[in-house]
This record gives C-alpha cells, structure tokens and sequence, in this order.
C-alpha cells in the first residue's frame, strides 16, 4: 500500500484509535428524497463536526456540502438502479478522474454476491480497485444484501472474504449473530451498516457489541439523522467508537445533549 493510498485511508479511519464514526447519506442515489434527507444541506451541515467522513454521491456533495469543509468524502460511484427497478443491476456511475477532481478520500460500491448479476458487480470492484490504486485511492466495498439473501455469518463471511480477496481496502457489512466470524475471516477492516431506523438506544447497542466484536467503526446514516435529536445521537455513537464508553454511558450522552 503506497503512502497516498495509506495516507486516504488514516483520513477515514483515524489512526489515533483506528476507528472511524463515517455518516452515510448516499440513500438518495436509489430512494430518492427520503425521510431526514429531502433537503441533504440541512441535514448534513449540523453533523460534519462530528463524522470523521461523509458517504454520499458528486451530486450532494457539490451541492450539500460546503467547499471549505474539511471532512473526508468516501464518494459512492456505483448506481443507476433505483427502488422501483432490479438494484443488484448496478453499474459504476462516476469516473476516478471526477473523484480526483472532487478530492475524495475513497470511493465505494456495492457488491451483490448470490444475485442474478452477481458477476457483473464483482467484476466492476475488480475494475474500480484497479484503476483506483493508480491513482492511491482506497475502495470501499459494500456488501448489499438483495430480499431473499439472510444476513448471517456464513452469507456475510462470504461477501466480506470475496470483497477483500478482489482487493477492497476495507468494507462495509452488516451486524449479525456470531459478527465475529465475519471479523475473523476478512483480512482488511470492516465497518457496520446502522441499517433502517430503530431506536437509539437499540442503534446504540449495535454500534456498542459490533465494536465490540472486531469492527473498526461504523458507517450510519438513517439511525442518525432520522433520530429526533441527530447530533446528539452522533454523539452518543462517537463515545461509543472513539471512547470506548458503554451503551448506558452513551444513552445517557444522547440524552443530555438532545
């Protein structure tokens, strides 16, 4: 891994604790307009002080987040389905130039192992990952799980194993019974989906036990800014990853700042 390439990375996962609290506000690409994020600048703003990255797509960034901001962008390229269409059939929507262009400290894409187009996504991490390297930028590979796929230990094992071996630098996966498994099997970091929206206290103890069991962070979005109080549930989830503090530590932290 070549110094640009490592120096991305300790953008995204802080080398301080090797941890990272990453926002994901990408939803738009295949839901449109959804709920906390019809107006993307107003959600964002408040937050960028306490996510160490932004996930989202060149169209929000260049129009919801402000120039002058600092925060790390892990930039999502893959798309071109949408909710009413087939999603596994993605393909890569922007280039590695215009992600230069954007100063991107990653990008990401989905993969979509047991899916009808299995293949062709797989193929388009290879290709990703190889014309991102050229350039040092790390590629997230984001292991999407289609209705009738379980999310459990051994289908997630196997995602998150092929991601790593086609060469993502780390990937993003959901929370599972036995999560340890998935950890132990996947040579490169993995950071957690928040999945849709639940109660904080219960996206707390998520954050809390896949920490806990070998994640290096987490990469949430509905569970945040959907919370009644977003920034203080950021918060609360940053003590969690960054901090080391209990879930109860954590729930108290929410409910003192919101």
């Amino acid at each position: 891994m070549d110094w640009g390439l490592k120096n991305r990375l300790s953008r995204i996962i802080k080398p301080d604790t090797g941890r990272t609290v990453m926002l994901a506000v990408d939803h738009g690409y295949f839901l449109g307009p959804t709920s906390g994020l019809e107006v993307p600048r107003k959600t964002i703003e408040p937050l960028i002080p306490y996510a160490d990255s932004l996930m989202l797509t060149r169209g929000v960034l260049r129009t919801s987040v402000p120039a002058e901001s600092s925060i790390p962008i892990v930039l999502r390229v893959s798309g071109g389905t949408s909710i009413l269409g087939t999603l596994s059939n993605e393909g890569i929507t922007t280039s590695i130039k215009e992600a230069l262009r954007l100063n991107v400290s990653g990008v990401a894409l989905s993969i979509f192992v047991g899916s009808p187009h299995e293949k062709e996504t797989l193929l388009g991490l290879s290709n990703l990952i190889n014309e991102a390297e050229e350039y040092g930028i790390p590629v997230l590979a984001v292991t999407a799980v289609g209705k009738d796929m379980a999310r459990d230990a051994r289908y997630l094992s196997l995602c998150c194993r092929i991601a790593a071996e086609l060469g993502a630098h780390f990937v993003k996966t959901y929370y599972c019974e036995e999560f340890e498994k998935v950890i132990e099997t996947c040579p490169v970091p993995v950071v957690i989906a928040g999945g849709k929206k639940t109660p904080e206290l219960d996206a707390l103890k998520l954050a809390y036990n896949a920490i806990n069991k070998g994640a290096v962070g987490v990469d949430m979005g509905r569970n945040i800014f959907q919370s009644e109080a977003p920034v203080a549930m950021i918060k609360a989830v940053r003590a969690i990853v960054h901090k080391g503090k209990s879930v109860e530590e954590a729930y108290e932290i929410f409910n003192k700042e919101k």
